[in-house]
């Protein structure tokens, strides 16, 4: 075969970067594709809406996805129209007529991944997913490609740059949440609705799709522990900084338990969290993402970068659309073992209630005589001890923090501490808690 035809739905920005990349690289990836590549359809709602960097009028342009959906000589779909639906129609579409799908669009595959790979592996055909995740990082092809000699023990890193980039901001210049929000919206690095990213989804999204290649298990969604960080107050951050800390929101899954506690399963959750600030991912600010990966063979890798924008995505895309292409120029099939399945192997997802950590707590009480003692009664009761207390602010007649890092406990046994702690009589507000991972500062 000497050209691959490809059909483009959805023009918006990481489409746009599509075409873009295309244009400006055409002979480098026909080169290595072996064969031309032929844009045949762009579908899109507003074929007039004018494109930075790209003249419509010498795109293929159409406002009906079927021109890309039902044309026979259209070998590679390329899904970039987000959300859930028509989404999930259109792939399932162009899968069931078999061509090949390229998609990045992470929500679909975290909601209704089970359901495209069983499709796309019934009908013969690739559904590829490398810009779901991590933008422009290698992330999916490394973990399943890369590591396939490894049992993979962990997975854990920054995900989503709208969140990084609020606690960098946050960390370096003492401000408050919804300060650093605004912000962060005038300079379009978080939408005018930024509940996805801030509140955790997102990373989750993402870190569905990691599991189920990286230990190939799949997790619902909403099985998920999943919070934002919405709560992390500009307070927290300084006290973090002077134990020796910074805070991040963390995707973790990782292996864990043993045979006196219900066996080995992997635990899957996303919240903020508090690392050292020696630690690699301490120093990842701004809109960059990281993962770090523990192999049995290979050991720590750490992959950085762009997570997000125009053509590091659209080089994602790019890097699944190329290969698809040479494998359909050059007659090669497409292979259902190379779709996510459970494995022989899965493991069973571990309940948030049983995941052991650190933990730092602010306690808001009145500063009377006996109240850390009874504070850290509660915790006594529930197998909690303490490694350090930091309390600097005297105000007798107000509620001063008390500020404490406990040793390693379980996550229930705190949960219930908290409830007892927060009904004691000196204590103001709901205490904070925000668990600790990587070790001692």
């Amino acid at each position: 075969m000497n050209e691959v035809r490809l059909g483009l739905l959805g023009l918006g920005t990481v489409g746009a970067g599509v075409v873009k990349l295309l244009d400006a690289q055409r002979a480098t990836l026909e080169e290595r594709a072996g064969c031309r590549l032929r844009l045949a359809a762009v579908a899109d709602v507003d074929v007039t809406r004018r494109r930075e960097g790209l003249d419509l009028a010498k795109l293929p342009m159409t406002t009906d996805a079927a021109r890309v959906l039902d044309d026979p000589s259209i070998h590679v779909v390329i899904e970039l129209v987000g959300g859930l639906e028509p989404a999930r129609s259109f792939i399932l579409r162009a899968l069931a007529a078999g061509k090949h799908v390229v998609t990045a669009n992470k929500a679909l595959l975290a909601h209704h991944g089970a359901e495209l790979y069983d499709e796309a592996r019934r009908r013969g055909v690739t559904l590829a997913f490398e810009a779901a995740v991590a933008g422009g990082i290698p992330l999916i092809r490394a973990v399943k490609e890369g590591l396939v000699a490894n049992r993979i023990l962990s997975v854990f890193g920054i995900v989503n740059g709208t969140s990084n980039y609020i606690l960098s901001k946050m960390t370096d210049e003492g401000l408050d949440f919804a300060m650093v929000l605004k912000e962060a919206q005038a300079q379009g690095y978080a939408e005018a609705d930024p509940t996805f990213d801030v509140e955790g989804l997102d990373s989750a999204h993402k870190l569905q799709i990691l599991v189920t290649i990286a230990f190939r298990t799949f997790i619902d969604l909403k099985d998920i522990h999943t919070e934002g960080i919405t709560r992390v107050t500009a307070q927290d951050i300084a006290y973090a900084r002077d134990l020796g800390y910074r805070i991040k929101l963390l995707a973790i899954a990782k292996t864990s338990g043993d045979a006196g506690s219900g066996g080995t399963g992997v635990e899957v959750r996303v919240h903020p969290t508090m690392i050292p600030a020696r630690a690699p991912l301490a120093a990842v600010s701004g809109v960059f993402n990281a993962v770090f990966i523990t192999g049995d063979a290979v050991g720590d890798l750490m992959f950085y970068g762009r997570g997000a924008g125009q053509l590091p995505t659209a080089s994602a895309v790019w890097s699944d659309v190329l290969e698809i292409a040479r494998r359909t120029a050059h007659g090669i099939p497409a292979l259902g073992l190379e779709l996510p399945a459970v494995g022989a192997g899965a493991l069973p997802l571990r309940s948030i209630d049983t995941v052991r950590c650190c933990y730092y707590l602010r306690v808001m009480a009145q500063d009377r005589p006996g109240v850390l003692s009874r504070v850290a009664g509660v915790l006594g009761q529930h197998d909690i001890s303490i490694a350090s207390v930091l309390q600097r602010e005297r105000a007798p007649r107000e509620a001063v923090p008390i500020v404490m890092m406990t040793h390693e406990a379980r996550e229930l046994d705190m949960r219930r501490a908290l409830a007892a702690i927060d009904r004691l009589p000196d204590v103001a507000t709901a205490t904070t808690m925000i668990r600790v991972e990587g070790g001692p500062a």
